[in-house]
Protein backbone atom coordinates (compact mmCIF):
# COMPACT_ATOMS: atom_id res chain seq x y z
CA UNK A 1 0.00 0.00 0.00
CA UNK A 2 1.00 3.85 -1.04
CA UNK A 3 1.88 6.08 2.60
CA UNK A 4 0.43 9.02 1.69
CA UNK A 5 2.83 11.96 2.46
CA UNK A 6 1.37 15.01 3.84
CA UNK A 7 2.69 18.18 2.57
CA UNK A 8 3.85 20.63 5.11
CA UNK A 9 5.93 23.09 2.97
CA UNK A 10 4.26 25.92 1.53
CA UNK A 11 5.36 28.06 -2.15
CA UNK A 12 3.79 31.31 -2.13
CA UNK A 13 3.53 32.10 -6.21
CA UNK A 14 1.95 35.64 -7.33
CA UNK A 15 0.50 35.75 -10.61
CA UNK A 16 -1.17 38.21 -12.98
CA UNK A 17 -5.09 37.79 -13.07
CA UNK A 18 -4.65 37.06 -17.15
CA UNK A 19 -1.23 34.45 -15.97
CA UNK A 20 -3.64 32.79 -13.83
CA UNK A 21 -6.50 32.53 -15.80
CA UNK A 22 -4.09 30.66 -18.45
CA UNK A 23 -2.82 28.29 -15.72
CA UNK A 24 -6.48 27.28 -14.76
CA UNK A 25 -7.49 27.43 -18.64
CA UNK A 26 -5.15 24.63 -19.20
CA UNK A 27 -6.12 22.83 -15.78
CA UNK A 28 -9.90 22.87 -16.66
CA UNK A 29 -8.94 21.31 -20.07
CA UNK A 30 -7.04 18.55 -17.93
CA UNK A 31 -8.90 15.58 -15.74
CA UNK A 32 -7.08 17.49 -12.97
CA UNK A 33 -9.60 18.67 -10.59
CA UNK A 34 -7.19 21.17 -7.99
CA UNK A 35 -5.46 23.98 -9.63
CA UNK A 36 -2.29 22.67 -6.29
CA UNK A 37 -2.23 19.02 -7.93
CA UNK A 38 -1.65 20.82 -11.56
CA UNK A 39 1.08 23.09 -11.09
CA UNK A 40 2.58 20.24 -8.89
CA UNK A 41 2.28 18.06 -12.30
CA UNK A 42 3.84 20.17 -14.21
CA UNK A 43 6.87 21.16 -12.07
CA UNK A 44 7.52 17.64 -11.16
CA UNK A 45 7.12 16.34 -14.88
CA UNK A 46 4.24 13.81 -14.35
CA UNK A 47 1.94 13.21 -17.15
CA UNK A 48 -1.39 15.50 -17.62
CA UNK A 49 -4.46 13.83 -19.00
CA UNK A 50 -6.00 16.31 -21.03
CA UNK A 51 -9.69 16.27 -22.27
CA UNK A 52 -10.31 16.67 -25.98
CA UNK A 53 -13.64 17.76 -26.85
CA UNK A 54 -15.31 17.11 -30.22
CA UNK A 55 -17.47 20.36 -31.24
CA UNK A 56 -19.52 18.69 -33.75
CA UNK A 57 -20.57 16.25 -31.26
CA UNK A 58 -20.99 18.97 -28.24
CA UNK A 59 -23.50 20.58 -30.79
CA UNK A 60 -24.96 17.93 -32.00
CA UNK A 61 -25.72 16.80 -28.19
CA UNK A 62 -27.06 20.52 -27.73
CA UNK A 63 -29.70 20.29 -30.39
CA UNK A 64 -30.40 16.98 -28.95
CA UNK A 65 -31.01 18.44 -25.55
CA UNK A 66 -33.39 20.69 -26.94
CA UNK A 67 -35.40 18.58 -29.28
CA UNK A 68 -35.62 15.87 -26.04
CA UNK A 69 -37.44 18.96 -24.51
CA UNK A 70 -39.85 20.02 -27.29
CA UNK A 71 -40.42 16.27 -27.55
CA UNK A 72 -41.28 15.92 -23.88
CA UNK A 73 -44.01 18.90 -24.58
CA UNK A 74 -45.50 17.12 -27.12
CA UNK A 75 -45.97 14.18 -25.60
CA UNK A 76 -47.56 16.37 -22.16
CA UNK A 77 -49.79 17.69 -24.83
CA UNK A 78 -50.57 14.71 -26.28
CA UNK A 79 -51.38 13.21 -22.50
CA UNK A 80 -53.81 16.10 -21.94
CA UNK A 81 -55.68 15.72 -24.93
CA UNK A 82 -56.58 12.04 -24.93
CA UNK A 83 -57.53 12.94 -20.87
CA UNK A 84 -59.83 15.17 -22.57
CA UNK A 85 -60.81 13.03 -25.35
CA UNK A 86 -62.04 10.95 -22.13
CA UNK A 87 -64.43 13.84 -20.67
CA UNK A 88 -65.95 14.82 -23.75
CA UNK A 89 -69.67 14.01 -23.79
CA UNK A 90 -70.67 15.47 -27.46
CA UNK A 91 -69.87 14.81 -30.72
CA UNK A 92 -68.66 18.20 -32.02
CA UNK A 93 -65.97 18.21 -28.66
CA UNK A 94 -64.63 15.19 -30.35
CA UNK A 95 -64.32 16.48 -33.84
CA UNK A 96 -62.24 19.79 -32.36
CA UNK A 97 -59.99 16.75 -30.17
CA UNK A 98 -59.37 15.06 -33.67
CA UNK A 99 -57.98 18.38 -35.32
CA UNK A 100 -55.62 19.21 -32.08
CA UNK A 101 -54.37 15.45 -32.51
CA UNK A 102 -53.76 15.56 -35.88
CA UNK A 103 -51.68 18.60 -35.61
CA UNK A 104 -49.99 17.61 -32.56
CA UNK A 105 -49.16 14.29 -34.24
CA UNK A 106 -47.37 16.18 -37.40
CA UNK A 107 -45.91 17.96 -34.66
CA UNK A 108 -44.53 15.11 -33.09
CA UNK A 109 -43.45 13.46 -36.76
CA UNK A 110 -41.31 16.53 -37.69
CA UNK A 111 -39.47 16.54 -34.40
CA UNK A 112 -38.62 12.74 -34.61
CA UNK A 113 -37.56 13.12 -38.43
CA UNK A 114 -35.29 16.20 -37.07
CA UNK A 115 -33.91 13.84 -35.07
CA UNK A 116 -33.22 11.37 -37.34
CA UNK A 117 -31.72 13.29 -39.91
CA UNK A 118 -29.26 15.15 -36.77
CA UNK A 119 -28.29 11.22 -36.24
CA UNK A 120 -27.33 10.51 -40.02
CA UNK A 121 -25.44 13.25 -40.03
CA UNK A 122 -23.49 12.48 -36.85
CA UNK A 123 -23.00 8.72 -38.09
CA UNK A 124 -22.08 10.31 -41.61
CA UNK A 125 -18.83 12.23 -39.69
CA UNK A 126 -17.92 9.46 -37.84
CA UNK A 127 -17.71 7.06 -40.56
CA UNK A 128 -15.41 9.05 -42.67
Amino acid sequence: MKEKKNRTRLIGLRLTPDEFEKIDGWRRKSTTSEISEFVRRVLFGKPITVHQRNQSLDDFMAELTQLRTELNAIGNNVNQAVKRLHQLRELSGVEAWIEQYDRQQADLLDKVGIIKDKMNQIADQWLQ
